[in-house]
């Protein structure tokens, strides 16, 4: 099963490994043929139309807003409704750097995010720190707070890259499990309860 998005070419895509592994996991456990063609319409809705959270913390966020704008106009994929409250986001999108402060109130948002929720690390700051790993107040990656489901690197990384980033959680959502499935909320309960933030402060 190729998964594409927008007509691009399966071949252009990078981590198709990872995507082809959920396909096996879900042809392997088997899905009833209703089930399976309601989860077929309701991902191909889901996936093209993905609200983000309005969320950002530095330099990254200027080119998270550029996406927004005439040159990028993010709205031809469906994800231009930025939402400022979490109960109506779909995923968030961790533009910019993470300090020890925040970093409650980042896992505040995240629990506040309607199921299923999504994040996606922007930046080197929120992959690992980037330039401020090795001080002592950054956080280095937003991985050890909240599950992350699609990285995306860059200093800062151009709007270009965040287009194909949303794209890379957009295929990931059409071969989920909506029905018939307990979809991702295990996974993220253990990652949840493996990472409490008390641990941080060591």
């Amino acid at each position: 099963m190729e998964v594409t998005t927008k007509s691009m070419p399966y071949g252009d895509w990078k981590d198709n490994e990872y995507i082809e592994g959920m396909v096996n996991e879900l042809k392997a456990n088997g899905v009833n043929v209703v089930v399976g063609s309601l989860d077929k319409l309701i991902n191909w809705g889901r996936s093209n139309s993905i609200w983000p959270l309005t969320f950002a913390t530095s330099c990254c966020g200027i080119e998270f807003i550029s996406l927004g704008a005439a040159r990028y106009d993010m709205a031809r994929f469906g994800w231009e409704v930025a939402r400022s409250s979490p109960r109506q986001a779909d995923f968030m999108m961790v533009a910019g750097t993470i300090v020890h402060r925040m970093a409650p109130v980042v896992r505040r948002l995240y629990d506040q995010l309607a199921e299923p929720k999504y994040v996606i690390a922007t930046g080197g700051c929120a992959i690992s720190g980037g330039p401020f790993r090795h001080s002592y107040h950054v956080v280095k990656g937003v991985g050890e707070i909240i599950p992350v489901d699609v990285y995306c690197p860059g200093c800062p990384p151009r709007p270009e890259a965040m287009i194909y980033a949303i794209m890379q959680l957009s295929r990931k959502i059409k071969v989920e499990r909506f029905f018939g499935g307990v979809n991702r909320q295990e996974k993220q309960q253990d990652f949840l309860k493996n990472h409490p933030l008390d641990k941080m402060a060591d």
